[in-house]
């Protein structure tokens, strides 16, 4: 499966246009549900005194119904995704800098996920998957994508800590797929600066020592 899923996300790649100017005031933080990018995040901009863009996940009024019903809301809730990320990248080249709680730019893992197990058809994935490529060609690329890279176990036992019930209704099976995406997709991922940060044993949140070695590995490849 992994070679189908990089082969795919090798062509997504060779058919994706971004502008080639560079959002110098964008970074990016990205990886699986489980990967402490929002905590991240928050530490980042702060120490940099950068505005927080956060995932649109708490006020998202599709989202319960969506892990209860996936096939009823993948397309919608995917949409709603998109519309959100591309008004925060609006706003973000009007500002000095900012952090992105996940951003457009990998928004289509979720998407080929959910149509590959019959959760949204074929017809609306490629629907969804043109406004996307339409909607990135008036992007322009991030200053820096920052992929935190953690296993599936451990990913699972940060779900299961934060107790969101939604989450927790969720398959091993679906986490697994998820992880096995998110992996290919980086091993692809050429729209920027990448780093990856090996988030296993890690955290930023409790661990001071954790969290300025986090910081000092941004920071220098700014």
């Amino acid at each position: 499966m992994n070679k189908e899923i990089s082969t795919y996300y090798k062509i997504f790649f060779e058919q994706t246009v971004v502008k080639e100017q560079i959002m110098e005031s964008v970074i990016c933080i990205d990886g699986v549900v489980g990967a402490g990018k929002t905590t991240l995040g928050e530490i980042v901009a702060e120490e940099m005194n950068l505005l927080f863009f956060k995932e649109p996940v708490d006020n998202n009024p599709l989202l319960d119904r969506f892990y209860y019903d996936q096939k009823r809301y993948s397309f919608p809730i995917q949409i709603y995704f998109l519309n959100k990320r591309f008004k925060m990248l609006k706003e973000a080249a009007t500002l000095a800098g900012c952090v992105m709680d996940r951003s457009i730019y990998g928004d289509v893992i979720f998407a080929k996920l959910l149509m590959e197990g019959d959760m949204m058809s074929v017809e609306e994935y490629d629907l969804y998957e043109e406004l996307l490529f339409n909607m990135l060609e008036h992007i322009e690329r991030p200053k820096l994508m920052v992929y935190l890279d953690i296993t599936v176990d451990n990913a699972i036992a940060r779900i299961a800590e934060r107790g969101r019930d939604f989450e927790k209704a969720v398959n091993r099976s679906y986490w697994d797929s998820l992880g096995g995406h998110y992996s290919e997709y980086f091993k692809n991922y050429n729209l920027s600066e990448l780093l990856v940060i090996d988030v296993n044993g890690l955290d930023v949140r409790h661990s001071t020592e954790d969290r300025n070695y986090v910081l000092n590995l941004i920071k220098d490849r700014l």
